[in-house]
């Protein structure tokens, strides 16, 4: 029987976060108490913000449903070391859609792991290869979790950085964002020693360190730290404006492309038109448009248009000989 509260609140908790029905007799006997406990303790949790569902009858139990907000989670030891896996293998390679919320998660999720289950989660991570686009721009997620949590906190960071000619320089920043292109991270900072802002690629980053100064937030020149990466990037490398339209509306379009690539312009209810300027290589682009689901046309440039005839001739060889 748990006679402390809380331990069994807890307890509780657990039990409903599976996804199933719980007859009140069965919560009671998991819990070695009455069924007058069991429900005194499940209001307990509606106070604390759990939606907590009871149905009526024999057959009748309690389950937690989706509510407005998300309460906190109470997660075993194997729950906590898969979803802690998960997120430093997307965190370490840049994964679209995996971004600096995802980065946040992990570094409140490493914080509060005991320290047998931390080791659990280096053991498996150091024991996986994973399959990189061979450009070397993985990252170890430790830089990444001090960088986030930089971020969230307002605190100047300090770091070595290795510039793209080799350079190597210490550096001490107020970060301002961490931005995913889907192929690499950036930090967007405000450079102490240089006095202004600037990007950094985030796999060229070591010894990341959280100096512990908070700092006021400055306003960012662009107001939006895609935007500043994209202008930076087109700064500092070859770059090449395009333009296509997609059999689809502006806004599916919009919802599976990052922002930094362009905003979609509707053309009608079923079509729109992207133009936007990258450094990425036209062999890039042709693969992500295709791999976006939408019948489209590339206008330009050339190059563009060559490597995705390219693309479709030797996908359609691959099915054929398939």
């Amino acid at each position: 029987m748990t006679t402390d509260t809380p331990a069994r609140l807890l307890q509780l908790l657990s039990l409903l976060q599976t996804p199933r029905e719980w007859p009140g007799g069965e919560l009671a006997d998991r819990l070695g108490v009455s069924r007058r406990t069991v429900r005194r303790d499940i209001d307990r949790l509606r106070e604390l913000g759990y939606p907590v569902q009871a149905t009526m009858g024999a057959d009748g139990g309690y389950r937690l449903v989706a509510g407005k907000a998300m309460p906190p989670l109470v997660l075993d030891d194997e729950e906590a070391v898969a979803i802690a896996i998960g997120l430093r293998a997307g965190a370490g390679h840049a994964l679209e859609g995996v971004d600096e919320a995802s980065v946040r998660a992990l570094a409140k999720l490493e914080q509060v792991l005991p320290s047998r289950l931390r080791h659990r989660v280096s053991t498996l991570q150091a024991a996986t290869t994973p399959l990189t686009s061979g450009d070397g721009a993985s990252i170890a997620p430790e830089t990444l979790t001090v960088m986030a949590s930089t971020v969230a906190g307002r605190e100047r960071l300090r770091f070595a950085y290795r510039a793209g000619d080799g350079t190597e320089s210490r550096r001490v920043t107020e970060p301002h964002r961490l931005v995913s292109t889907g192929r690499r991270w950036y930090l967007v900072a405000y450079d102490l020693d240089r006095a202004d802002w600037r990007t950094f690629r985030v796999d060229r980053v070591s010894e990341p360190f959280a100096t512990g100064a908070r700092f006021a937030p400055r306003e960012l020149p662009t107001g939006d730290a895609a935007e500043y990466l994209r202008r930076s990037m087109q700064r500092h490398q070859e770059s090449y404006d395009f333009e296509v339209t997609f059999a689809a509306s502006a806004q599916t379009v919009a919802a599976r492309i990052p922002s930094w690539l362009g905003v979609p312009e509707p053309l009608n209810t079923g079509s729109c038109r992207l133009r936007g300027r990258t450094a990425d290589g036209p062999d890039w682009l042709a693969a992500r448009l295709a791999l976006l689901g939408f019948d489209f046309t590339v206008q330009e440039p050339t190059e563009l248009v060559e490597w995705v005839r390219e693309l479709g001739g030797r996908l359609t060889r691959a099915a054929t000989h398939a």
